[in-house]
């Protein structure tokens, strides 16, 4: 198994095309509450040259009390088209913890067709670490056509996820902490009860990657799944506890040749609701 990665890029290969015209760089980072740190700040404060936020917490369908759920098209394409993203672009995202939030948005450009898009092989952290440059200038975009078409295949929903609980021919797998997963550790988030879903495997995202944040080699990830039990024939859905790090677990399955993947939008914060 080749370890050339289709959708991540090292911190070297963005160095090398930091100043080609044709990049588009994005921080997606997102913080719990409780990590008591502001996503957006940190950016205007120091950011990699060239880069635009994109907040998760603000692009989301306001009609639905789950957290950043999938925005309208219309909504993602008039924000990314403000970015100064368009067609013929590559999109970078990183974020502020190495690997976390990055996924999300890469999987949500996907969910919206475009595929030029990848992910920064541990994030800003360990960009700051090779004392690469940062800035905190921010350059004026031009706003961009895009052309974007939805792939819902790609999304999961409740009913979903409640066929794929009785089907031998699907697999869910929670990105969630052991603890959580086991239900020994409290859920994050307020009104939501503890333990997982129904036949799901439990895949901890942080395992797929080294101590640097960067993803471990393709044949490390496909040992892992395998030893968790995971079926790679099947279709599989990805979950974990708002739909973040589900995308973690998603970009890994993709990397390592699985096809039949969605994710899981509305994960625990939706599953796991007390009635």
């Amino acid at each position: 198994m080749e370890d050339d990665f289709k959708n991540i890029v090292s911190t070297d290969w963005l160095a090398q095309h930091l100043e080609a015209p044709d990049i588009r760089i994005i921080d997606s980072s997102w913080y719990f509450p409780q990590e008591k740190r502001n996503a957006e700040q940190e950016f205007l404060e120091c950011h990699i040259p060239g880069a635009s936020f994109f907040d998760i917490d603000k692009i989301k369908d306001n009609d639905s009390d789950l957290p950043h759920m999938l925005p309208p098209s219309e909504m993602f394409n008039s924000t990314v088209r403000k970015l100064g993203i368009g067609d013929g672009h590559k999109v970078v995202i990183y974020d502020g913890l190495g690997m976390r939030s990055a996924a999300r948005l890469w999987w949500m450009f996907k969910v919206f067709g475009y595929s030029d898009v990848v992910v920064l092989d541990g994030g800003f952290p360990k960009w700051v670490k090779e004392n690469r440059s940062t800035t905190a200038d921010l350059n004026e975009k031009e706003i961009r056509h895009l052309t974007i078409y939805e792939d819902k295949s790609i999304v999961a929903d409740r009913d979903d996820v409640l066929r794929a609980t009785k089907l031998n021919h699907c697999s869910i797998i929670d990105a969630r902490s052991e603890e959580r997963f086991m239900g020994t550790a409290p859920e994050p988030r307020s009104g939501l009860r503890s333990g997982s879903i129904e036949n799901s495997i439990n895949v901890p995202y942080e395992t797929l990657l080294n101590e640097d944040f960067t993803f471990k080699k393709k044949r490390e990830i496909l040992d892992i799944f395998s030893k968790k039990g995971v079926v790679f024939n099947n279709y599989i859905i990805t979950t974990c506890g708002s739909g973040v790090t589900a995308a973690v677990l998603y970009l890994a399955l993709d990397e390592i040749g699985c096809s039949k993947i969605s994710l899981y939008d509305g994960s625990w914060a939706e599953w796991g609701k007390i009635d």
